[in-house]
């Protein structure tokens, strides 16, 4: 056998060895948890600030969220979750989108409005900020159910971290 075909020949047979632990080496590792940040923790409390120029990167935004709620649940926790909804986010809310809007992105309002509705059902406060709404031209009667209208989103986080929420920055 030459030198550079016994190489090869040993390097195959090492990577086939390695590959073959694999699969039991993922098998017996544990799921993820997050045992030691909720060691204790009997209630979570976090409010978000969602404030995107993209629906879909809302609608993303909104299903981590609820998988976040689902997980604090099944880890033990008590979700008490609050979204406030700023910026161009809130055209996304509405039932009567913005007929441009709505051709480039149906898909992703549909996405939204479902999560909204389902967060609410989950027990989730959302709050929109009328400042806002004002600024892009939404109307507060179209916005999705579930949804409530406060005088000043700023003003919410304000209160509800000095009610102890903890603010979960999201980007």
């Amino acid at each position: 056998m030459t030198r550079p075909f016994r190489h090869i020949v040993l390097t195959l047979g090492l990577a086939a060895g390695v590959f073959s632990f694999l699969p039991t080496a993922y098998a017996t590792t544990p799921e993820p948890n997050d045992a030691m940040a909720l060691r204790g923790v009997t209630e979570g409390k976090g409010v978000f600030l969602l404030d995107f120029s993209n629906p879909r990167k809302t609608a993303f935004y909104l299903s981590v969220i609820k998988q976040t709620h689902q997980g604090l649940r099944k880890q033990g926790v008590k979700p008490d979750l609050i979204l406030v909804y700023i910026g161009e986010t809130v055209r996304y809310l509405s039932s009567r989108p913005d007929p441009k809007l709505l051709v480039e992105h149906e898909d992703a309002l549909e996405a939204v409005a479902i999560l909204v509705r389902e967060l609410a059902g989950m027990g989730v406060r959302q709050e929109v900020c009328a400042i806002a709404t004002q600024v892009m031209g939404v109307d507060n009667a179209s916005l999705h159910e579930g949804l409530s209208v406060v005088a000043d989103g700023f003003i919410s986080l304000i209160g509800y971290q000095t009610q102890g929420y903890r603010l979960v920055p999201i980007f």
